[in-house]
């Protein structure tokens, strides 16, 4: 039995068993605590758009998976591709229908970081090209071994064969409520047969890259055959979204000279311990117009080096006052944890402090994050309060369940900006 072993100075000693079973997830997720900072985004000729979505024209790929390894030596990593349905399941298509290579593509271009206080190897993964669009999971394993799985992220390839008209005809206080947005639109598939748009076309609705709250196969308020256009005029609330508050950020970019919103820096520990400036709730507080990343981060180092091999990782504590603590779960969440409501980013409420308390490690950068309360009886913005006024980007995703190949395409790939600045 081959094991691998990571020991970090933050935490006990972990023994991994680098050949046990691994529960695959259709969703994006770490299997192992060593693996961080895993970001998929568009390279346009060189210019990395890490604030951008993980989507892609099939006919023009530029998507690009990085992710770094918290140990000194490189392993011999591998990806492969899995095709899925709309809503995330395994699709019936096989590797020869959707990609033009063996699916096994081993990672071979790595860096070592250099001068930092914890050693990592940072890997990058151009997607390779597949012929057909729709939604696709990448999945990383060790050493050939798919049962070993590393991470798996979700990603998506669209070709322009729809059209989208936004109308903003019933925007507003009146229909939406002072916390809600609500968004109507009509898509056009004129430039496609579709004998049963009502069975075969899937919509789905997400804001700000979330897929932990997305709206799922919306169907048209009004379906005009002879035109053929799908209206999306929605009245009903649970098609609304939260409009939220403006993410929260901490910027540590700089370690000389930390950034806005950074409280304590203990440098006499490596990895060096972050607080963040204590938070207070924003439930009752009136809406403030600021520019942030929708809830993205962005990896940077202002001090010397290349941000992605020369940056430290740092243990870093959120702390929110709530005035009056709960009894239900309040978790920090933000693309950096994948918006996930588990252990790891679950708060913890210590009498003493009168705050809620949760460390992560996280590279060197500028992060957005909010507090989250899973709750039956109070709402998921309760410490953030929820405003129409708040800025978002939706994304609207239009899928069409062909026949041959049997499979649901991504026809239409369309962003929307609610309030932009």
């Amino acid at each position: 039995m081959k094991h691998m072993i990571l020991s970090l100075c933050l935490l006990p000693c972990i023994v991994w068993n680098a050949w046990s079973q691994k529960t695959l997830l259709f969703e994006d997720k770490i299997y192992e605590p060593q693996i961080k900072t895993v970001q998929l985004y568009p390279d346009r000729g060189g210019v990395q758009d890490y604030m951008n979505a993980p989507a892609s024209s099939v006919d023009a790929p530029n998507l690009v998976l990085e992710f770094d390894d918290l140990q000194a030596e490189r392993s011999n990593y591998y990806a492969r591709v899995v095709h899925c349905t709309y809503d995330w399941a395994k699709s019936s298509l096989m590797d020869l229908d959707f990609l033009q290579d063996y699916n096994e593509f081993p990672l071979n271009d790595y860096a070592f970081s250099g001068g930092t206080h914890i050693p990592y190897v940072h890997y990058r993964f151009p997607i390779p090209q597949i012929k057909i669009p729709g939604n696709y999971l990448i999945i990383l394993y060790r050493d050939g071994n798919k049962s070993d799985i590393l991470l798996s992220h979700r990603f998506m390839l669209f070709r322009d064969l729809s059209s989208l008209v936004q109308d903003n005809q019933f925007s507003g206080t009146g229909t939406m409520g002072r916390a809600n947005q609500q968004l109507n639109f009509t898509i056009d598939y004129s430039r496609m047969e579709i004998m049963n748009p009502l069975e075969s076309v899937h919509v789905v609705l997400r804001q700000n890259q979330r897929w932990d709250n997305a709206k799922w196969d919306l169907k048209p308020s009004f379906l005009r055959e002879s035109d053929k256009q799908m209206e999306f005029h929605f009245f009903d609330q649970d098609k609304f979204f939260n409009g939220g508050n403006e993410f929260r950020w901490v910027d540590f970019r700089s370690l000389t000279s930390p950034g806005q919103n950074t409280g304590t820096l203990n440098r006499t520990v490596k990895p060096f311990q972050l607080y963040v400036q204590q938070d207070l709730p924003r439930t009752d507080q009136a809406y403030a117009q600021y520019n942030d990343n929708d809830g993205n981060y962005l990896i940077d180092n202002q001090d010397y080096g290349e941000p992605k091999v020369s940056s430290n990782y740092l243990e870093v504590t959120f702390s929110l006052n709530p005035l009056k603590p709960i009894n239900d779960p309040v978790y920090v969440i933000g693309a950096f944890n994948n918006w996930a409501r588990n252990d790891e980013n679950k708060m913890k409420y210590y009498p003493n402090k009168a705050a809620y308390e949760v460390t992560f490690l996280l590279k060197q950068g500028l992060y957005n994050y909010q507090y989250l309360v899973d709750s039956r009886t109070l709402p998921a913005t309760y410490f953030e309060g929820s405003h129409f006024e708040t800025e978002n980007t939706y994304e609207v995703l239009v899928y069409n369940h062909s026949f041959q190949p049997n499979a649901d395409q991504l026809i239409g790939y369309f962003v929307i900006q609610v309030n932009p600045r």
